[in-house]
């Protein structure tokens, strides 16, 4: 049958007129989300962890704003405004959610049983209540934990042989983070055995670092050891600073602090973990399911000295201790 021109011109419109509806009524492919939940601000984790997880992300074939979504939560220290964030990310809805410390984890725990959580640096998540064991987590949650007692042992060890001296050491650590206490635990442990008395100064909030540092500059201790966490990792250039004001050497945790002008870390490689929540968020966006993923163990460590500050300090660190270095900051 031969269409009158007409005709064919009514066809072509109304084929014109339907096509598009059609395309509108194909849904738009959703690019998954993954959001950064803090009860820290921005400036407490530094840039390279999220370069790693970045870097991590392009190798597994993900392109950020084309394949993949960031969103970032930062509570500035502020709890109710943490569980809102978490509200607001299961509202979106997210893909998953990875925490930051162990308040994020309770208000993502909160706030969701269905959306995937994927802890960046728990240091307890079994005692947490987060996971059931290491090995099979169970539930939504799973990542990364902290846990590794050996390491406070080995970084009054390392302080004691880079300042053989040293008798009385200050701990400077949140008393509030669940996670801290166990760590300050396992440093009074290991000074018992290295003959070094322990003064505990504690803080909750950044607040709590005037007072802090006061009494450290009356108590003055032959050298300090820092646990860090979100309060004092946000506190970190300002440590650092009173540490050599008042020419007192002192050991951290993370390599940040060192990058601040700190004299010594030694601890977890921060940035090898961050490049491990990347590949935690592969395999859930390909399907796996939070409960059959084991939370890993840290695996890979950095000591980082900085000889500017030693000299800065007046103390000498010796050469069988530099030899032991991942980095020497001259």
């Amino acid at each position: 049958m031969r269409l009158h021109p007409i005709g064919l011109s009514v066809t072509l419109a109304l084929g014109l007129l339907v096509a598009p509806r059609t395309a509108l009524a194909q849904p738009l492919r959703q690019v998954p989300r993954i959001a950064f939940l803090s009860l820290a601000s921005r400036e407490a984790v530094t840039d390279d962890r999220f370069e790693a997880f970045r870097q991590e992300l392009r190798e597994l074939g993900y392109v950020e704003g084309q394949t993949i979504a960031l969103e970032f939560r930062w509570a500035q220290g502020r709890r109710e405004q943490l569980q809102e964030f978490a509200a607001e990310l299961v509202r979106l809805p997210v893909a998953v959610i990875v925490t930051l410390g162990p308040a994020a984890t309770r208000a993502a725990k909160n706030a969701t049983s269905t959306i995937p959580i994927i802890m960046a640096d728990d240091s307890d998540p079994i005692g947490d209540g987060f996971v059931a064991s290491l090995a099979r987590p169970g539930g939504n949650i799973t990542g990364l934990s902290l846990l590794a007692p050996a390491l406070s042992a080995k970084r009054l060890d390392l302080l004691k042989q880079a300042l053989p001296p040293v008798s009385r050491v200050a701990v400077l650590w949140n008393v509030s983070n669940e996670g801290m206490m166990l760590r300050f635990r396992e440093t009074e442990t290991a000074a018992r055995s290295l003959g070094v008395t322990l003064e505990s100064v504690g803080v909750r909030t950044p607040d709590d670092f005037a007072d802090a540092f006061a009494r450290m500059t009356k108590g003055r201790p032959e050298a300090l050891l820092v646990l860090a966490d979100t309060v004092t990792i946000g506190q970190s250039k300002s440590i650092v600073q009173f540490a050599e004001a008042n020419r007192i050497p002192a050991i951290y945790e993370q390599k940040s602090f060192v990058d601040a002008g700190g004299l010594m870390a030694y601890g977890i490689d921060m940035s090898d973990q961050y490049r491990r929540v990347a590949f935690y968020v592969d395999r859930i966006l390909k399907g796996a399911k939070p409960a059959d993923l084991p939370v890993e163990q840290p695996s890979k460590f950095e000591f980082v000295i900085n000889l500017k500050t030693a000299k800065t300090l007046g103390v000498t660190i010796p050469a069988s201790v530099l030899t032991r270095a991942d980095q020497v900051v001259e």
